[in-house]
């Protein structure tokens, strides 16, 4: 066994194809990352409710008007600032060892990430969950809005 540590970049090879065992275990760990994220945000969208509630009684209510956005706001830049940041991953993500990159290896930056989380739950919404079974069918168990932007998650180690 090497001592050898790995850079998800390591698994993708010349033209975008993956190495063996890039992707091994994948999809099981991406919904436990999901569930743990999920967990997380809901955590940070009550924190900033809190806030938002004392922004509301120091605006006379107009604070308040940010009710409506408080969760897709706080989903989004939880995403764009982990998955689009060092680390190519969300705190859940990184739990499972998994990170996600750009087909040619590099990292994803935060406009692209926040756009990924857009598309993830755009896709959720209106196609129905029934979209994740895309990951099914795909030989690098990647889902549809990963395909659209060029995205692969791979494993960390």
């Amino acid at each position: 066994m090497s001592n050898r540590t790995y850079d998800a970049a390591d698994y993708i090879i010349d033209d975008g194809r993956l190495a063996p065992g890039a992707v091994a275990g994948i999809r099981t760990r991406r919904i436990i990352a999901f569930l743990i994220d999920a967990v997380i945000i809901a955590i940070l969208t009550f924190a900033v409710g809190v806030l938002v509630f004392f922004l509301g009684i120091i605006t006379l209510g107009l604070g308040w008007m940010l009710y409506p956005i408080l969760w897709p706001g706080v989903a989004l830049v939880y995403s764009a600032f982990s998955l689009g940041g060092p680390h190519s991953a969300t705190i859940g993500m990184r739990s499972q060892g998994i990170e996600g990159r750009f087909m040619d290896g590099s990292r994803l930056n935060p406009g692209i990430a926040a756009i990924h989380a857009v598309l993830f739950y755009f896709s959720v919404s209106v196609l129905t969950p029934l979209v994740l079974l895309v990951s099914l069918f795909t030989k690098d168990k990647r889902l549809l809005h990963d395909i659209v932007l060029g995205i692969v998650f791979v494993n960390r180690y």
